[in-house]
């Protein structure tokens, strides 16, 4: 194994991004600096040994080469390269490290201004919260559609047929099955179909409208969550109040 290898086996860490609060950013911040110069601190650490452990076995080798055929100084030259080489990569991925994790942190504080205000995303997924749940549709021509509401098992729980008119359109559900039966506050999948000339169903555009409830930041990004829903903040289309 080459001495590059073996020291990137040895300080390899891993960034598991957390969910913060506008109130834990600035901490998180901290924390996450701290943990990078640690991360580093130890990489140079274990790069030292290995150095000592190189300087060592070249003595030896010096020491008990065959006079008539001696070893080519440029190996180890080029190991001596590939030492410095390693130090100034490990110094570079620790800054790298840390301006990351401060963006990501920077992101979640700038974007939480917008918890606890209604938005709009584009979602397949209606959020149910206090009971009420809404979207916004779009239909080409004023007609009725219709509207139907599933679970997380794919079982319809609601379904209504409203009658449209053409351009925007505003719909609340209250979060009730069709006979009746108050359903909790969740994530539930929504379809909306235009009836069309021809009398074959047709998607129809919409989106959700509900309350952010936080900012999250994952290993896919940064997630908006409505409730126990929750959507790349790239889907956000407006904030509405």
């Amino acid at each position: 194994m080459s001495i590059t290898s073996a020291v990137a086996n040895n300080t390899a860490t891993s960034l598991t991004p957390a969910s913060m609060t506008p109130e834990a950013t600035a901490a998180a911040a901290s924390a996450a600096a701290s943990d990078s110069s640690a991360a580093s601190t130890n990489a140079l650490t274990s790069l030292t040994s290995n150095f000592q452990d190189f300087l060592g076995m070249l003595m030896t080798q010096l020491q008990n080469q065959d006079p008539t055929s001696p070893m080519d100084p440029n190996q180890f030259t080029e190991e001596l390269v590939e030492f410095s080489g390693v130090e100034q990569q490990i110094d570079t991925n620790s800054s790298l490290t840390q301006l990351i994790q401060l963006t990501q942190s920077g992101q979640v504080e700038q974007s939480a201004s917008i918890v606890g205000h209604q938005v709009e995303v584009n979602s397949t997924n209606l959020a149910l919260q206090n009971g009420t749940g809404a979207i916004s549709f779009t239909a080409p021509s004023a007609e009725p559609v219709e509207i139907g509401v599933y679970d997380a098992n794919g079982n319809k729980v609601a379904d209504t047929v409203v009658n449209a008119t053409q351009g925007s359109n505003n719909w609340t559900w209250n979060g009730q099955t069709s006979d009746g039966t108050q359903l909790p506050d969740g994530s539930y999948q929504v379809a909306v179909d235009a009836a069309g000339a021809g009398g074959q169903a047709t998607a129809l555009p919409f989106t959700v409208l509900a309350t952010a409830t936080g900012v999250q930041q994952t290993a896919s990004g940064l997630q908006l969550e409505l409730g126990s829903t929750s959507v790349p903040f790239s889907a956000l289309q407006s904030l509405l109040n």
